[in-house]
């Protein structure tokens, strides 16, 4: 039995970034992004099932890069639902892992040391997501304004998110709610608690033309 899995969304349609092709498709380095995203999971672990949750529509599409780029990394496709959260329900279908992590697609520069800390720390906890302290100063709007905010209580979350699998089928056995923002909140509803672990600084989410700019100086560097 694969012990691991690990689900890629990649539903994406890339609106912010200003491109006619959704973002998971640009070109990094002369490859796709997601192709990328897809080989450093599978670099640090070739038994793991990997999962990609696709558009339905955009699937003969990935079929023609995976030829034209002769990229041969096993994986299987789910299609994507009207929302991240569909997708995932429709993932979980095939996951045959005790454990599983949850990942974005447009995130290729997660360390292997990220994505070990995450399903190791799962000896303590059901439920893992990767952070950063937040750097900025942070205010908050109200009524009458806005205020400060204190950051050294704030972090940002990164992917891959991990679980245990009966914990994630059984948190994604409900109805949709707008307060569901990841996989950690879905899990939290549930009544489950999170554990916080460090991710590493270069897991940038790639959704602006900015972030594309930046992805292009850290492949280099990498």
């Amino acid at each position: 039995m694969v012990k691991r899995t690990v689900i890629i969304t990649a539903g994406g349609m890339g609106t912010r970034i200003g491109a006619s092709l959704p973002k998971q498709f640009l070109l990094l380095k002369g490859q796709p992004i997601l192709m990328h995203t897809l080989a450093v999971f599978y670099s640090l672990d070739s038994e793991m099932q990997l999962i990609i949750t696709l558009p339905i529509d955009w699937m003969d599409y990935w079929k023609s890069l995976l030829a034209a780029y002769k990229c041969e990394i096993p994986h299987e496709l789910v299609a994507g639902g009207d929302t991240r959260f569909a997708s995932i329900q429709n993932a979980l279908i095939y996951v045959k892992g005790d454990e599983v992590g949850v990942h974005d697609g447009v995130r290729p520069f997660v360390s292997h040391d990220t994505i070990s800390r995450c399903f190791n720390a799962l000896n303590l906890s059901d439920a893992v997501v990767p952070c950063l302290p937040v750097k900025d100063s942070i205010r908050k709007m109200t009524p009458n304004g806005s205020i400060a905010i204190d950051r050294s209580d704030l972090r940002v979350v990164h992917t891959p998110q991990c679980f245990s699998s009966s914990l994630l089928k059984a948190s994604y056995n409900t109805a949709f709610s707008s307060l569901f923002t990841d996989d950690a909140s879905v899990v939290e509803a549930y009544g489950a608690s999170v554990l916080m672990v460090d991710s590493n600084e270069e897991n940038i989410k790639i959704t602006s033309s900015i972030d594309l700019d930046i992805a292009a100086l850290l492949i280099e560097k990498k």
